[in-house]
């Protein structure tokens, strides 16, 4: 088991970001959407912030469960269609140690759903944890926050980007600024005329 959650934390470290739906091949992932753009905001979205930190390095057997347990999730989540989890990204830092998953979720009861599932890997490695919590003496501190929104309450804007976060879940549309602030979709053709790949003809976002 412990081998299995070193190779799902390899995969995850090689695969930093990912998203339902995502095309297969890399480079296309990348490719940097030349203008300014909008997430598409008409469905509403669970945005799950998980982190950990190391405290006592020393500690191995406290801190390395948790560590491992994390990218065998993800994998599992990411399997399933049906499960709501609609993509991630994880930043590393800002201390050394430290790491937090940015999740997107397509509502906040499909995260509780997957939480409570005896028959998924969240359940036990959380029964685990606990067990372990006052013999680890504090070797590794873990912190989550959910934040869920309606439909038409959020904004993600991106400029000269490739499809990232919420945007690369939902999809992208040309954006402007509106006269009294923030800013709206746009089917400008002028202003369409300029979008385009950083290196070529325009793109349909």
């Amino acid at each position: 088991m412990a081998r299995l959650g070193l190779t799902d934390g390899l995969r995850l470290l090689k695969a930093p970001e990912w998203h339902r739906g995502a095309p297969e091949d890399r480079a296309e992932r990348r490719r940097l959407r030349r203008g300014r753009f909008m997430a598409v905001n008409s469905e509403p979205v669970a945005v799950f912030l998980i982190g950990a930190r190391i405290n006592r390095w020393r500690s191995v057997r406290g801190w390395l469960p948790v560590v491992t347990a994390m990218p065998g999730m993800i994998k599992e989540l990411g399997d399933d269609p049906r499960s709501g989890f609609l993509g991630y990204r994880m930043l590393l830092g800002p201390r050394f140690g430290e790491v937090t998953i940015v999740q997107y979720w397509r509502r906040a009861g499909d995260i509780r759903a997957y939480a409570g599932d005896a028959g998924r890997r969240h359940h036990p490695a959380q029964s685990a944890f606990w067990r372990r919590y006052f013999s680890s003496n504090g070797a590794v501190g873990i912190w989550h926050e959910i934040y869920s929104v309606r439909p038409g309450a959020y904004q993600a804007l991106y400029g000269d980007m490739p499809p990232t976060g919420i945007g690369a879940v939902h999809g992208l549309e040309p954006a402007v600024p509106r006269e009294k602030g923030g800013y709206e979709a746009s089917t400008d053709p002028v202003y369409a005329a300029q979008l385009g790949d950083a290196d070529g003809p325009a793109a349909t976002p």
